[in-house]
């Protein structure tokens, strides 16, 4: 079946006015997409519509499912089948992440991931290949077609509730605390000289203003504190690079892919620490039932606090945010990342001269680790892992996802991911505003029967060695098994 799309008076495209997910920017903030879309923006800024008169096909679930490779990639957004195998490499959140989503219904991921819907509204048009057919459900067929409604629902009260709206104030004086610490920490060394009391001092001041970083440049990353992408791209790129030394993109695309399937082996790049450590159910019993043995995993829960938690920082990320550069050629985070180290040679480098510079970066790297390991681990390791199930948007979060219970100093120490669940069902949001909808969101799992996980700070810190531990004993079952 097909249908043609015909011009309006005014130069819009009859049957195209529903809203679409916005998208993201390269740091100059535009969009990523190629010449044809351009010509699309044009001719609606200009009010006109030149464009030709195009046949649309409709399709079946069974039609859209068949595209879910790396070179044939279909999505559906809103009912319209979208073939984004062309242009995957273009997109700004990475390719894996549309492949991803190939072959599903990703309205609600797109709608949660993109803050400007009316930027997407116009570079999706090229992509535009059909839709859904009548009598085919929005959502595929084994979805819970109720609780997809009562969540997009829940985002259009949050969206009228204003959740989406930063508060600059809170963010400038987490952005002042940052810049005090680093300045303390050079006044300290200057009027005191840089025996081992003031290096000790120092060091922990500079563990908090990094760490602190680090949630800051998770609040810029998802374009969640400036309403317009290119302040948040350019932003991002300052905190990442400037004040953590790490690249920004590779952040980007590790950390997107672990936002739209989280906990989905392999999909998500958090979860698959092999050979390392194993993680969940299914991991283990598939190195056990394979004899794979790089490391005795019996005792993964125990060198989780010798490897795991030091060397998160200083070996793993800093290593493959540095890979990543060099091999991808991102010039201009290799040209920012470089301002980090330069910054500190001259803030440092007269007290401690270019060696124990580097030392210094790197002790507060360690001591950051454990901090940044804790927080980012301990809503996710204890939770449900499986390989793909293609669940909604909302069970897809809140099965992988857990909570931990508000406080001040809980709130400042995580930067907020206590709120771990609101946090991956709406990314973009402010983080000052997940305890505002958090009831909401309780309320709702409630009633669909998803169980809502919060636990006290030091219990989930215990859970993920006691869930490094039982995947241990399933690996340990699967190896010696006769």
């Amino acid at each position: 079946m097909k249908f043609e799309e015909k011009c309006g008076d005014n130069g819009s495209l009859v049957g195209r006015n529903q809203s679409y997910p916005g998208e993201k920017h390269q740091p100059k903030g535009k969009p990523i997409t190629n010449g044809e879309a351009e010509f699309y923006a044009k001719q609606e800024a200009n009010g006109k519509c030149s464009v030709p008169r195009k046949r649309l096909n409709m399709y079946t679930w069974q039609e859209i499912q068949r595209h879910n490779q790396e070179a044939d990639q279909w999505l559906v957004i809103n009912r319209k089948v979208y073939n984004v195998s062309s242009w995957a490499d273009r997109h700004p959140g990475g390719r894996r992440v549309l492949n991803h989503y190939a072959g599903e219904d990703a309205t609600d991921v797109f709608r949660a991931m993109h803050p400007e819907p009316d930027i997407v509204q116009l570079y999706l048009k090229p992509l535009l290949i059909g839709e859904l057919a009548p009598g085919e459900h929005s959502q595929e067929r084994h979805k819970n077609s109720q609780l997809v409604k009562d969540f997009q629902e829940l985002r259009r009260i949050i969206e009228s509730m204003n959740m989406f709206h930063a508060n600059l104030g809170f963010f400038f004086l987490h952005f002042a605390q940052i810049l005090m610490l680093e300045m303390l920490a050079w006044l300290l060394l200057y009027h005191f000289g840089s025996g081992w009391p003031v290096t000790i001092f120092i060091s922990f001041l500079l563990t908090i203003s990094q760490a602190q970083s680090s949630f800051l440049q998770h609040d810029v990353g998802h374009l969640s504190i400036f309403k317009k992408s290119k302040w948040n791209h350019v932003m991002h790129k300052f905190v990442m690079c400037h004040l953590k030394g790490l690249s920004a993109n590779w952040w980007n695309y590790r950390h997107f892919q672990h936002h739209v399937k989280p906990n989905i082996y392999p999909k998500d790049p958090d979860i698959d620490m092999g050979p390392l450590f194993l993680l969940g159910d299914s991991q283990p019993v598939k190195y056990g039932k394979k004899k794979i043995k790089y490391i005795n995993y019996e005792k993964q829960h125990l060198y989780f606090y010798m490897v795991g938690l030091p060397l998160l920082m200083p070996v793993y990320f800093n290593l493959q945010s540095m890979q990543v550069m060099y091999l991808r050629r991102y010039w201009v985070d290799i040209a920012w990342v470089s301002s980090f180290y330069i910054r500190y040679f001259i803030t440092f480098g007269p007290y401690y001269g270019i060696f124990g510079t580097v030392l210094l970066i790197y002790l507060v790297k360690f001591l950051e680790s454990p901090w940044i390991a804790y927080v980012t681990q301990m809503s996710h390791i204890p939770m449900r892992m499986s390989t793909e199930e293609n669940r909604d948007w909302l069970s897809t979060q809140v099965l992988a996802t857990c909570n931990i219970e508000q406080s001040f100093f809980n709130d400042w120490f995580t930067g907020h991911l206590n709120f771990q669940i609101e946090h991956h069902l709406f990314p973009t949001m402010p983080r000052h505003n997940y305890h505002k909808v958090a009831p909401l969101v309780r309320s709702l799992c409630a009633k669909h029967g998803l169980q809502y996980v919060n636990k006290p700070m030091l219990r989930a810190f215990g859970d993920i060695v006691r869930a490094l531990k039982k995947s241990a004993a399933l690996w340990v079952d699967a190896y010696y098994e006769t």
